[in-house]
């Protein structure tokens, strides 16, 4: 089951986030696994650093981060944390809609938990294939 929590002012209607946690779910059955229990958490930059620095060791901000916690293989779990104020900056940066670049940071985590990554450049080439192709799935 997939959960968005907010600790900041939830920016969107009910129908979106009904939309967007289906697209996620799809998203992980079309990748042939199955969704467990996913937890958004969406937050500030601060709170954001905050855990990039604990857990992480990286005093830098950040979009998003990415915790697997699934058990088994076959099922996809785990939390993800977004800033907020990350995905503002970069949609006005990127020159795109907020909601459009909201939607690719929540695609981004998924993949993340599905095993994909983004530290080399085929990786990231790979990442960015997959997140242009599910983004195209969303309702």
């Amino acid at each position: 089951m997939i959960s968005i929590n907010y600790l900041v002012e939830n920016p969107f209607s009910k129908k979106q986030e009904i939309n967007i946690k289906n697209w996620l779910e799809k998203t992980i059955i079309l990748e042939g696994k199955k969704p467990g229990d996913i937890n958004y958490i969406v937050c500030s930059d601060e709170y954001l650093l905050g855990i990039n620095n604990t857990f992480l060791h990286h005093d830098t901000y950040t979009d998003i981060i990415t915790f697997p916690t699934a058990i088994h293989s076959c099922i996809i779990s785990g939390e993800i944390y977004i800033s907020i104020d990350r995905v503002i900056d970069n949609a006005t940066s990127h020159h795109v809609s907020f909601y459009d670049e909201f939607s690719r940071v929540f695609i981004h985590g998924i993949l993340h938990l599905l095993g994909y990554n983004d530290h080399e450049p085929e990786e990231i080439l790979e990442m960015r294939s997959k997140e242009d192709y599910y983004l195209n799935l969303r309702p």
